[in-house]
């Protein structure tokens, strides 16, 4: 009877470690850890990853890094991309990924000017005789720049991450992360830039999505479900709440970043309304319409970036995760409003 009692006490204590297991998650990012991946950070950092049974690992990228090809090779579980270009892209190529969730409303890429440039609005900087723009956005959004604003060719000068040459001319432009070249200008060239949030002049794609696996989605949609919405919780509370334990998990990461350099770059996000405006004020952090998918595809394909039918949208994202105002109430609590 004693030894009976051993065993149904072992196997009950068995069957309560096995209910209350986390599902090992690992969530890996395109770039080094900084304050636009604090909300991932923050829901590591708070618990609230845990409280949706998950045991999540963020691994970083960086520039020696590529994370994307991990995601279809399974070797991840979820993957933060840049914006919906990548997303046309594995449609077109067959790669059998989906964005479930994407937690920016804007894309963060903008045009930067000196503030005595010459340029009072954005369809002055077409004039510009200097452009620094990188090889990648060249082919990419500022194809749009000239369908759609005129820009010109002749004005491209490469842009290799080094502000020094912008700097040194007052009539030219540079692209930038607006969330953080700016801070960088400001530092090194001691006045504050005129910063051009593409987004805000018709560049309607979504950025930072969460890109998962088509089979995972199928196969495991709870899964899916508790990672995007606990995300959502996370980037609430890293706007609007107490954030020091996630930006201690951000420099232990990537030792560059710093608490002035995290604390800067989250007030352009939030001045710019980078995560939380438009749709996510109403349907949560994370939302997605397939209209305004099908609004950016429409602009890349004037662009010349893709051909009309080239892409299945109805493969590029599914919304069945999103838009259902997860977050919003810890939004008001946090915030009153």
């Amino acid at each position: 009877m004693h030894a009976t009692k051993l065993v149904l006490a072992a196997t009950l204590l068995a069957a309560s470690v096995a209910a209350h297991a986390l599902d090992k998650v690992v969530f890996a990012t395109n770039w080094k850890a900084q304050a636009a991946h604090g909300g991932f950070y923050q829901a590591v950092a708070d618990g609230t990853y845990k409280r949706y049974g998950l045991d999540v690992e963020i691994r970083q990228g960086g520039p020696q890094v590529n994370n994307r090809p991990l995601l279809p090779a399974g070797r991840i579980d979820f993957l933060m991309t840049g914006n919906l270009l990548h997303s046309f892209d594995n449609v077109k190529n067959g790669v059998p990924v989906i964005a479930v969730a994407s937690m920016f409303q804007k894309d963060p890429q903008a045009l930067i000017a000196h503030p005595d440039g010459g340029y009072a609005k954005f369809e002055d900087l077409a004039r510009a005789p200097v452009a620094f723009i990188a090889k990648d956005a060249q082919f990419s959004w500022w194809q749009w720049l000239k369908a759609d604003y005129a820009f010109k060719d002749e004005s491209l000068r490469p842009y290799n991450y080094n502000v020094g040459p912008f700097l040194a001319d007052k009539r030219s432009l540079q692209q930038g992360y607006a969330v953080e070249e700016p801070i960088t200008i400001a530092r090194e060239g001691h006045f504050t830039p005129s910063v051009f949030l593409l987004a805000d002049h018709g560049y309607s794609t979504y950025s930072t999505t969460i890109e998962a696996r088509t089979d995972t989605v199928k196969n495991q949609p709870d899964l899916v479900r508790r990672f995007v919405e606990a995300s959502i919780i996370g980037w609430n509370n890293y706007l609007y709440g107490d954030r020091k334990a996630a930006d201690a998990l951000i420099r232990q990461d990537n030792p560059e970043m710093t608490d002035e350099l995290i604390a800067q770059s989250l007030a352009l996000m939030k001045q710019m309304g980078i995560v939380d405006s438009g749709d996510a004020q109403t349907l949560g952090i994370g939302a997605m319409k397939p209209e305004r998918i099908k609004d950016f595809y429409d602009k890349m394909v004037r662009a010349g970036l893709y051909k009309a039918g080239d892409v299945d949208l109805g493969k590029v994202a599914t919304t069945q995760f999103v838009n259902k105002g997860v977050g919003v109430d810890v939004r008001r609590k946090l915030t009153g409003k």
